[in-house]
């Protein structure tokens, strides 16, 4: 196969935020917005690479990879750059990037581009990797080239995703199950503050040295905590008085919030869905006041549903200092809720809203072209 299409999907996480790389249990999906990354191998000496998204094309020298000054280059060569080393065989190629998928909104658009990177490039090498093999690569290409200290969850999700599905994912093990998520009258509308944030930029890194400093504060007294989730919440206030208020705060919002995920799961299994979404309320306010990865419009957007009998739970998502904010609302209310919503922001920020409902989808997917 010399030409090819993948699919890759975003991902949104339903609750049990910033806990993945804390060893949690958090509740993602994929979902039905997706990048279209358009593959042909070539004859030519170099490799061409286009985006769509952001009007602009480079070339790369398959036998140079080098970091570039220009963020979104760095995800495809972070790619060619680990899949080289692996010793995989790549011949040039022809790439273009596009699709329905929102950049920066904390859908994941930058784990969607490198599994979609890897899928279609070992595929049309006529190279087999599993998908734990697969899920290894990306996360070593955002962590190592990238520089972004994140868990598996969102890869993990975008290769493993199942329609009409959660997935209650044990980040430890990578044990999962599927939990039906069929929310009707409920839909899941998104709407994108249009704050653009960059995780290597912000202050994502600096949560995870936090969360580390926690842990291993809390493990100089004889205790063996292997993550920050499996610490009782007991522990770690008979420790406060000898922990730094901020770094105490983010351990206290991450042990709490895997108590949040291990509600939402059981509410979800027996139907209560007006307790999953008081859970989904109280994820954002501890991302906002204990973790600290909130900002003002995520948070406009957050208090303007609180009153909306129509929604069930909202909060931001993703990394934080902008991007998106998830609601659970119903169906029959959508349009005029996003009408309302768009005009007060308008007044309130000067910016425009981006509105998507989504629907829960299935994973990356392999298209033959012609």
């Amino acid at each position: 196969m010399n030409e090819l299409v993948v699919e890759s999907p975003g991902r949104i996480n339903m609750i049990g935020e910033h806990i993945d790389y804390n060893g949690g249990t958090v509740m993602p999906a994929a979902i039905d917005k997706k990048l279209l990354i358009y593959f042909k191998i070539n004859k030519s000496s170099s490799t061409s690479i286009e985006s769509i998204y952001y009007r602009d094309k480079f070339l790369v020298d398959l036998n140079n990879i080098k970091k570039s000054k220009i963020s979104w280059h760095n995800f495809i060569l972070g790619v060619l750059d680990i899949l080289l080393k692996k010793k995989i065989n790549i011949k040039n190629f022809n790439c273009v990037i596009n699709g329905d998928l929102p950049i920066g909104a904390g859908v994941s658009s930058s784990s969607a581009l490198v599994c979609g990177l890897i899928k279609g490039l070992t595929t049309i090498n006529n190279y087999k990797l599993k998908d734990g093999e697969m899920i290894d690569i990306a996360r070593e290409v955002e962590y190592n080239f990238i520089g972004v200290k994140g868990g598996i969850m969102d890869q993990f999700t975008i290769i493993n995703g199942r329609k009409n599905n959660l997935i209650l994912l044990d980040c430890k093990s990578n044990k999962h199950k599927y939990v039906n998520a069929k929310f009707d009258p409920f839909k899941i509308l998104l709407i994108n503050t249009n704050v653009k944030h960059n995780l290597q930029e912000s202050s994502y890194n600096q949560r995870v040295d936090q969360c580390n400093e926690a842990l291993q504060h809390l493990n100089k007294k004889e205790n063996k905590f292997k993550f920050l989730v499996d610490v009782p919440r007991d522990i770690l206030r008979i420790n406060k008085k000898n922990i730094d208020e901020k770094v105490f705060k983010r351990a206290l919002f991450v042990i709490e919030e895997q108590i949040r995920v291990n509600h939402a799961y059981k509410s979800l299994v027996s139907g209560d869905l007006e307790y999953f979404g008081k859970l989904i309320y109280e994820s954002h306010f501890g991302l906002k006041n204990l973790y600290e990865v909130s900002c003002k419009e995520l948070d406009f957007l957050v208090d303007f549903s609180v009153n909306k009998e129509y929604i069930i739970g909202s909060r931001m998502m993703g990394g934080g200092f902008g991007g998106c904010v998830l609601n659970i609302i119903d169906k029959n209310y959508i349009d005029d809720y996003i009408r309302e919503i768009s005009d007060v922001y308008k007044n309130t920020f000067s910016f425009d809203l981006k509105s998507d409902i989504v629907e829960i989808s299935d994973g990356i997917k392999i298209k033959k072209v012609g």
